[in-house]
């Protein structure tokens, strides 16, 4: 078993150096770029230019210019001279322009339609977010002017002192006429049968 495992291992040679060695992809090392066939592009800048070609495209400006050469295209290959015209009747080669021109033109109008799409869609999220925050701050202070209401209930007012001072007013002017003297009810609470019969 042992020769066997010696063998399946790769020896490295006496005296070889790092350089010789094997080299293997390090974890703790980012890979290095890879070489690309295809050209590479930034996406945004490209669903940028689509925006622009798209938000041109559907302004009468390009309508107009449009209409322009397409009537200067047909009546220079009908009047201009023949060995001057590049394009003849049927117009195959105007038709091959237009149908590239369209072939070119629904995809970017899609694209564009399709930033604007993703653009809603977070702008929605940030609104529902946002509406989210807004309930929640609403409730809060709901509860909280609740709060409010029910320990204001219990606070002493100033019509209710004036009511109970003058409720008390009455008492005493009512005893005063009874009795003659003002005593308070703390007084004759505390004051006995016998302490009154001393006085007098």
């Amino acid at each position: 078993m042992a020769p066997e495992r010696e063998s399946t291992r790769e020896r490295t040679p006496v005296g070889a150096t790092a350089a010789t060695r094997h080299r293997t992809a390090r974890l703790d090392q980012p890979r290095p770029p890879r070489h690309r066939i295809l050209p590479e592009w930034d996406p945004e800048a490209f669903g940028r230019l689509s925006e622009k070609i798209a938000r041109f495209l559907g302004t009468g400006r390009f309508i107009v210019w449009m209409t322009v050469v397409i009537i200067a295209w047909v009546l220079w290959n009908i009047a201009a001279p023949r060995h001057l015209r590049f394009d003849e009747y049927p117009f195959i080669f105007l038709t091959l322009m237009l149908s590239l021109q369209a072939s070119y033109a629904a995809p970017l109008i899609l694209l564009a339609q399709n930033r604007q799409d993703d653009r809603d869609r977070v702008n929605l999220e940030q609104d529902r977010k946002q509406n989210e925050r807004s309930i929640a701050d609403t409730e809060y202070l709901t509860r909280e002017v609740a709060a409010l209401r029910t320990g204001l209930g219990e606070v002493a007012t100033r019509d209710w002192i004036r009511s109970e001072l003058q409720d008390l007013l009455k008492e005493l002017e009512e005893r005063r006429r009874h009795d003659g003297h003002v005593v308070f009810p703390a007084e004759r609470a505390e004051r006995s049968p016998r302490r009154d019969a001393d006085d007098r």
